[in-house]
């Protein structure tokens, strides 16, 4: 029998000044037993620096051909493909066949990803977008982890500071691109 997923709650208050999107969001995000904090915790800041109305988690690791979030299209079609991690060039050049919009969230060195997809083909790769956070940002995030938790999230000109209780965690939210 397989080990059951664990059910993390994020109750967050979101102002992301760059969009001009400020929310209260109430998610229940399940962590697979092959899931590492890191991933849960940049699925979650992705979904906060992405949100808007119709953004869909998927079943996470349980379903690998899917994005890890996505907006659907206006005609049934994606219009955006948010992936975490480090995704294969093969799976970047499907997404970006398959959505209007592509982004990367990743937890590792986002020079491995760029490494792996030089000299492969992949559609459109000048315009997928790969973003990642400060090490000690993420650590302490890992950190103040709880099966509950309450966040304020502030994103100003690709600075990112979550809130949790009385600390301020900060990191840049660096953005690279593909090498075309």
């Amino acid at each position: 029998m397989a080990n059951p997923s664990t059910l993390y709650r994020f109750r967050i208050a979101l102002s992301d000044v760059d969009r001009g999107v400020y929310e209260s969001l109430d998610l229940r995000v399940p962590m697979h037993p092959s899931e590492s904090v890191p991933y849960l915790l940049t699925r979650v800041l992705a979904y906060a620096l992405n949100y808007e109305d119709g953004l869909a988690l998927s079943k996470g690791l349980c379903d690998p051909d899917e994005p890890a979030m996505s907006l659907p299209g206006v005609n049934g079609g994606i219009a955006k493909w948010i992936d975490i991690g480090n995704p294969a060039a093969r799976r970047l050049h499907k997404a970006s066949k398959a959505a209007r919009l592509v982004r990367v969230y990743t937890y590792k060195d986002p020079e491995s990803i760029k490494r792996e997809a030089a000299g492969e083909q992949i559609h459109r790769a000048g315009e997928i977008e790969i973003f990642s956070f400060d090490g000690p940002f993420m650590k302490s995030l890992e950190a103040q982890l709880e099966r509950d938790n309450e966040w304020t999230v502030l994103h100003n000109d690709a600075q990112l500071v979550v809130t949790i209780g009385d600390e301020n965690i900060a990191s840049t939210v660096h953005a690279h691109r593909l090498e075309v």
